[in-house]
């Protein structure tokens, strides 16, 4: 997949977002994703743009939320060996740390971190309330993978009205073409798709050209 972004239709000048309306949700940059396959982009590629995100959300005065999977001790509040599906799943191999941030993400005191224990971010969290109460019309997404939680949870915050902005480079899943299906099928539908310096300069207040 080419590195430049999808551009829109429309060839005026263009604000992509207003970053004090904007939060970024960055999904699942915690230790599991060092050990999972990650394309086009590897692990450390998508840890590395997702850092240039926070730094600019910062800047900008946007919210900047993360996201982490995590279960109980017994993964009994996992779906993912009580449903039955046609794909056969197995317990995942499980180390300490895999639930927790990676280093590179800090967390400041007025930054939420949502649990989530399914593929979308919303169901069973506060992720609509935090927005709703700063004052959030705009969500950039970001994180591993790309199909799964990225696009679980974009999908819910297309339903509950947010306008959305996806980074294709700072995401990525198992395979390329996992990926791209949802970077050239879906995402196109339910929001704006760009790349990590057309979004950081957003974020900074930068107009973008079409």
């Amino acid at each position: 997949m080419s590195h430049h972004p999808i551009r829109p239709i429309d060839k005026d000048t263009m604000t992509l977002l207003e970053p004090t309306n904007t939060a970024l949700v960055i999904i699942d940059m915690q230790g599991a994703v060092r050990r999972h396959a990650a394309e086009p982009y590897d692990a450390e590629t998508v840890i590395s743009r997702v850092t240039e995100l926070v730094d600019a959300a910062r800047a900008g005065g946007s919210l900047v939320i993360y996201v982490r999977t995590s279960f109980l001790p017994d993964e009994s509040d996992s779906l993912t060996l009580v449903k039955r599906v046609d794909v056969e799943r197995h317990a995942p191999s499980r180390w300490d740390g895999w639930d927790r941030l990676v280093e590179e993400m800090q967390p400041l005191p007025t930054e939420p971190v949502i649990i989530k224990r399914s593929w979308n971010a919303f169901y069973g969290s506060d992720l609509d309330l935090q927005l709703r109460r700063h004052g959030i019309d705009t969500v950039v997404m970001c994180g591993i993978s790309t199909n799964f939680g990225v696009e679980g949870t974009a999908r819910a915050a297309y339903d509950h009205g947010y306008e959305l902005v996806f980074v294709e480079d700072a995401m990525a899943s198992a395979t390329t073409q996992l990926h791209e299906f949802a970077v050239r099928e879906v995402f196109p539908q339910i929001g704006r798709i760009r790349d990590t310096d057309a979004v950081v300069g957003a974020l900074r207040g930068v107009l973008e050209t079409a």
